[in-house]
């Protein structure tokens, strides 16, 4: 699976604050053997969020788009409503998966307005601007990943529950 990971945060797309979030989100998806396509960091601007989702999507390098940071209550939180003009189709079980979890560990979970859809052939999904949180969110989602790109891309035994490239993850 090819993957791009997209940090949305003011701080760190202006060299304030080292990005924890993304770094630690490429661990994980290599820890699994998938590749990394793609890493950026965009600041808290919608136009600017959607036109790196756009571009990355529709550029058939990457079958996942993570992002992590701006799903949260702030005035300049705006990676759902950037994801939500950008997708063809939402995915709506990934983020009631993540939150459902999350209010196991924090009440401040449904305070996460983080969103999930398909863009062609790509699915984007919003995690939290925390390393724990975009962590905790990952590990959630993270065994549905193969199978979800399987049924995006039409592969036939996909559909019929086959799994040829699922493997154990290393969460």
């Amino acid at each position: 699976m090819r993957v791009g990971v997209l940090t949305v945060s003011d701080r760190s797309a202006r060299g304030e604050r080292e990005d924890q979030s993304g770094p630690l989100l490429v661990q994980i998806m290599t820890q699994n053997g998938w590749t990394i396509a793609k890493t950026g960091i965009v600041p808290d601007e919608q136009k600017m969020i959607e036109s790196t989702l756009i571009d990355w999507a529709d550029s058939d390098i990457m079958d996942l788009i993570v992002t992590t940071g701006g799903t949260g209550f702030s005035q300049r939180d705006c990676t759902p409503e950037a994801t939500i003009a950008v997708v063809d189709r939402m995915a709506p079980g990934l983020a009631e998966a993540m939150r459902a979890f999350s209010l196991k560990i924090t009440p401040h979970a449904m305070l996460s307005r983080a969103m999930a859809g398909i863009r062609g052939k790509v699915l984007i999904v919003n995690l939290p601007g925390s390393p724990r949180g975009a962590k905790e969110n990952l590990e959630v989602i993270l065994p549905a990943m193969p199978h979800a790109i399987e049924l995006i891309r039409g592969d036939p035994g996909a559909e019929q529950g086959h799994l040829p490239h699922a493997k154990q993850l290393n969460i």
